[in-house]
Order: C-alpha cells, then sequence, then structure tokens
C-alpha cells in the first residue's frame, strides 16, 4: 500500500536551524509506523507547486533534503514569534488554501479573552482581563485584585511577562521575566517608584493586564497544569494526559523552556489537596472543561488538531484558564516518565491526519 504524505509546516530559528526538529524526527518514526511519510518544510522552501523537504531516515539516522510536490494534509507548527512570520503564514495558507489543514490560527491573547468571554460556560474559567492602556489604569486594576500579571499579547514561553503584586498599603512587588526569557530580579517599590519603573518597560496596547492567581507553593515556586486535548483517529476530542509543571525558584512562569520541572498531576495537586476525592473532582472539572473549551473554538474558528490548555487552580480548587495554546509541546509527559502517554500525543496527529484523508476520499468517491 502506497504511503500517505503528510506535509508539517515548520519555521526556521535564526535562518538555518528548525524549531521542533527532535520532535519532527519523533514524528517521523511514528510516521513510518503507520504508513504516513512525515515531510517538514517552511513557507521559505516552496516555490509554485514545489517544495524542499526534510524527511528522516531511519536507516541512516539522518535528515534527507528533496524536491517534490506539496504534501495533499498540512500540520502547522509554526510558533508566530514575529509579526513577519504570522504574514508569511498567512500568505502561505491564503496561496495554498486547497490543501487540508488539520487546524486553523486561533486569536492572540486580547482577541482570545474577548472570544472566550461570549460564553457563559467559558467565562467563570477566565481571569478578568483587560488590554493595556495606561500606568495608572494597570494601578486600578492592580489595587483591585492586589496581584496581577501583564503579558504581550502575541508572546509564548512566558517571555516578556511581569507579575506585580501589592504585598502591603504603599509596597508593590514587581517580577518577571524578560524577552529572552531571562528572570528579571525582584523589585521592591512604592507607588510612585513602580509607576517610574514601568515607564521604563515600554508597555504599550500590545500587553494585556489579568488578574492573578495565586499560585505559589510552600516552597515559594508557581506552578500550573498542562493538560493536552487532541483529535483522536476517529477525528474526535479525547483528553490524552494532563501533567503539572513548578517553577524554578525566583520565577514568576512554570514553562519547562523557562527551567521548570514536571511533575504528575496527581502530586502536584496532593501538595495542596490532601483529599483524594477533592482531587478527583478538581481532575474531573479539568476534563470536563476542555471538551467545552475545544468544542467551542472549533465554532468560533474552525477545525483544530490539538489544544495545550495552561491551566491554574486557587486554594480552593477553582479551576482557572491562563492560556490555550494551538500548537503544544508534548514534552512535559515524557518528563514525568509517562512514556505511553508521550506516545499517543506524538501518534494522535497522525491518525487525525490518516482519518482527514480517508474522509475526502469518501467525499471524492462520491462525487466521481
Amino acid at each position: 500500500m502506497a504511503q500517505e504524505r503528510l506535509g508539517v509546516l515548520a519555521i526556521y530559528l535564526n535562518n538555518s536551524r528548525l524549531e521542533e526538529l527532535a520532535y519532527f524526527k519523533r514524528l517521523s518514526k511514528e510516521g513510518q509506523r503507520l504508513g504516513v511519510q512525515v515531510e517538514v518544510f517552511t513557507p521559505a522552501d516552496v516555490q509554485g507547486n514545489a517544495v524542499r523537504t526534510l524527511t528522516f531516515d531511519s536507516n541512516r539516522g539522518r535528515w534527507l533534503r528533496k524536491y517534490t510536490t506539496l504534501p495533499p494534509i498540512i500540520y502547522d507548527r509554526c510558533r508566530y514569534k514575529a509579526a513577519a512570520n504570522y504574514h508569511m503564514l498567512q500568505a502561505f495558507r491564503n496561496r495554498h488554501a486547497k490543501l487540508i489543514y488539520l487546524s486553523k490560527p486561533l486569536a492572540n491573547k486580547w482577541s482570545m479573552h474577548q472570544t472566550l468571554s461570549q460564553s457563559t460556560a467559558i467565562r467563570p474559567y477566565l481571569p478578568a482581563t483587560v488590554r493595556y492602556s495606561s500606568i495608572s489604569e494597570l494601578m486600578k486594576f492592580l489595587k483591585k485584585y492586589k496581584l496581577i500579571y501583564v503579558k504581550p499579547k502575541n508572546g509564548t514561553g512566558g517571555r516578556g511577562i511581569l507579575r506585580i503584586e501589592q504585598i502591603s498599603p504603599d509596597l508593590y512587588l514587581l517580577q518577571g521575566r524578560n524577552q529572552y526569557r531571562s528572570i528579571i530580579a525582584p523589585f521592591r517599590a512604592n507607588e510612585r517608584q513602580l509607576a517610574i519603573k514601568l515607564h521604563t518597560l515600554n508597555l504599550s496596547p500590545d500587553y494585556v493586564v489579568q488578574q492573578g492567581i495565586h499560585l505559589t507553593l510552600n516552597d515559594g515556586r508557581v506552578h500550573d497544569y498542562r493538560l493536552l486535548i487532541q483529535k483522536n483517529g476517529q477525528g474526535e476530542w479525547e483528553v490524552t494526559g494532563c501533567a503539572g509543571r513548578i517553577g524554578p525558584h525566583r520565577s514568576i512562569t512554570s514553562n519547562l523552556h523557562g527551567g521548570g520541572t514536571a511533575v504528575t498531576q496527581d502530586r502536584l495537586l496532593s501538595y495542596r489537596f490532601p483529599s483524594p476525592e477533592k482531587r478527583e473532582s478538581i481532575k474531573e472539572e479539568m476534563n470536563e472543561f476542555a471538551y467545552k473549551l475545544a468544542d467551542y473554538l472549533e465554532v468560533k474558528f474552525g477545525k483544530l488538531c490539538e489544544l495545550g490548555m495552561d491551566i491554574a487552580v486557587d486554594l480552593k480548587g477553582n479551576v482557572w484558564l491562563l492560556e490555550v495554546n494551538p500548537k503544544p509541546s508534548r514534552e512535559v509527559f515524557r518528563r514525568i516518565g509517562q512514556h505511553a502517554t508521550y506516545q499517543k500525543a506524538v501518534t494522535r496527529p497522525l491518525e487525525y491526519a490518516l482519518w482527514m484523508l480517508s474522509q475526502k476520499k469518501s467525499v471524492d468517491d462520491r462525487n466521481d
């Protein structure tokens, strides 16, 4: 039987190295097992309907370049770290609209918040969020919630995020990470000093200001949960797994790229909730919410393949959505030793792609 072809749309970091190459190698190996040839390329590799792809040769243990036609189905793994990337990918999708795409692009953090706020079922899970307008408005928001996060609306991986907490009537603590993910030294200041410091950070309407959820554990480190929900080989949503992440000391984020540690969901929940019944009810609520959110986002944006949800659980056990990512990593499951979950997380996009191709063939056969 002829192999199916799956194109993986990727992006170059610094013009030569591909982001996520280790994941693509794993995807290629799983693809060979399922009869799918994984072909990796970037928009820059496309000339007309010809494309210069990378395929992994398991026998030789290396990547091979070859010129071929565009694959019929595309798995988009490009992260929009810059506006230029976004425009380049939009241009590719517009030019090649007849290809099958496993997913559609989602909105930035501010537009996403507005979209999600329209749903009465999802709204209770959202921290209060506003678009940055001025330092005086930010200070009003801070005095209302006592703890806030300031995030670039297009940021990923914890870049450029600030955490500001009011720790006494006129004392504030500013912490964060810069655009390179490096930890910013904690800064304690009164209101006037804080305003001066914020002026130097060049905040703009490209940032959102979000109500903070208390995520600090007893040892002072922050934590959250990464839930992965994916389409399976029948084209239906299924929760693949959920794991905990704990940030390094003095970090305000838990991202693994920023030095975070992965732990099992149960272990992390047990740090705050000794009751097994309470832990089970929180896990159940997380899963139910994940299905609700995935269905709603498909209604709003079109067909999707997978979603990574960053979830917080407050001291009372309430579930909050911090962020949703249509191009999630699955590394967290490998880090906690859940190899079967990790393998499932790699395999599911391939199984979903095969299902999408079979659906297209059925339609084509009926139209013949």
